[in-house]
């Protein structure tokens, strides 16, 4: 057996470029809302059964609505 088989590499990294994240415009922000037990519950539940968390569910369905670009109608404003 050669020697060489159980030597670390290593690399030398300060001549490479750094470039943009692609991703940058993708990453979360942490927000703070105020949700009903209700709303929780059900949305715990779902990503329960889809076996993820209940805050990345809940990012995907509001994700889904921006894509679908879905509008809520709310009725107490349209009365006079």
């Amino acid at each position: 057996m050669d020697n060489t088989d159980n030597m670390e590499i290593e690399y030398d990294l300060s001549n490479m470029k750094s470039r943009r994240n692609p991703y940058a415009s993708k990453l979360k922000k942490p927000v703070t809302m105020r949700l009903s037990d209700d709303v929780i519950s059900y949305f715990k539940g779902m990503a329960n059964q889809a076996g993820i968390p209940y805050q990345s569910l809940i990012n995907l369905y509001l994700r889904d609505c921006v894509t679908q670009h879905r509008q809520i109608e709310i009725g107490w404003l349209n009365k006079a």
